[in-house]
């Protein structure tokens, strides 16, 4: 995997993560309704989910997916809290992107 396709792949993950944090926090505060459709942090969370397929895209166009998919999985150990966890993830991709 070049340092291209792993910087995709990455952007890509750390804004899909970053994305569904800003969701969260925009239906944590505002109720559901249309208000909720407005709210900074949902219209944020929209925009971090766009650029994050234009970057998985890009990912895909130059990584197979075999290697780029279990890569997503590190949107989980950015949002974990056990480090454990973090650790195994971690290792997992790092073994599939060596193969």
């Amino acid at each position: 995997m070049s340092l291209l396709s792993f910087a995709y792949v990455a952007l890509a993950v750390v804004l899909g993560t970053g994305a569904q944090l800003l969701l969260k926090a925009g239906t944590n505060a505002t109720p559901v309704g249309f208000a909720l459709a407005l709210d900074p942090r949902i219209l944020g969370g929209i925009a971090c989910y766009a650029v994050s397929l234009v970057a998985w895209v890009l990912a895909l166009s130059k990584t197979p997916v075999s290697i780029a998919y279990p890569m997503v999985s590190l949107g989980f150990a950015l949002n974990a809290q056990r480090i454990a966890g973090i650790a195994v993830i971690m290792l997992g991709v790092w073994l599939v992107a060596r193969s």
